[in-house]
Order: C-alpha cells, then sequence, then structure tokens
C-alpha cells in the first residue's frame, strides 16, 4: 500500500530530523518509514525550503551534528572533571 505524504507533512518530518530528533524515533512516532524520511531528507537538502539553498541547509545540518557532538564531548569532560577530583 502506497501512501502520498504532502509537502508539509514531509518538511515537517525533515525538520524534526534536522532539529536533532533520530530518524528511528521519528519514524516510529509517524509510522514513516526510515529509508523514506532519509531520502526526503537528502531531496530537502539538495533542494532546499524556499528560504535556505540546499547547501545551506546542508550546512546547517552539519553544524547542529558539531554542536551536538561538542555538547555530548563537554557533558563527559564535566563528568571526568568531577570524578578525578573526588579522587584527590
Amino acid at each position: 500500500m502506497n501512501r502520498k505524504y504532502d509537502d508539509e507533512f514531509k518538511r515537517q518530518t525533515v525538520k524534526k530530523v534536522l532539529d536533532g530528533q533520530p530518524v528511528s524515533s521519528v519514524s516510529r512516532e509517524l509510522g514513516v518509514n526510515e529509508s523514506l524520511i532519509f531520502k526526503w531528507k537528502r531531496t530537502f537538502l539538495a533542494t532546499g525550503n524556499g528560504v535556505q539553498s540546499g547547501a545551506e541547509l546542508a550546512d546547517t545540518e552539519a553544524l547542529q551534528k558539531r554542536v551536538r557532538e561538542l555538547e555530548m564531548e563537554n557533558e563527559i569532560l564535566k563528568k571526568a572533571a568531577l570524578i578525578f577530583g573526588r579522587g584527590s
């Protein structure tokens, strides 16, 4: 059974992923196959959203991913500092 999804639904789905929600989580939440979400994301990043070009969206996504990585590293370092601070 093939379901048709309108552009707004696709845009909102991809936005959730770009905002940092895991594709698997979005897939379960909306009942959409993960591969379809990845396809929409690729298309969205290639063509843009009417406000930003595809390249700008890809840059934004890369920067958001880097921010998430740095936040995780920061949390790890805070925990390590607490652990090593106790040992002194």
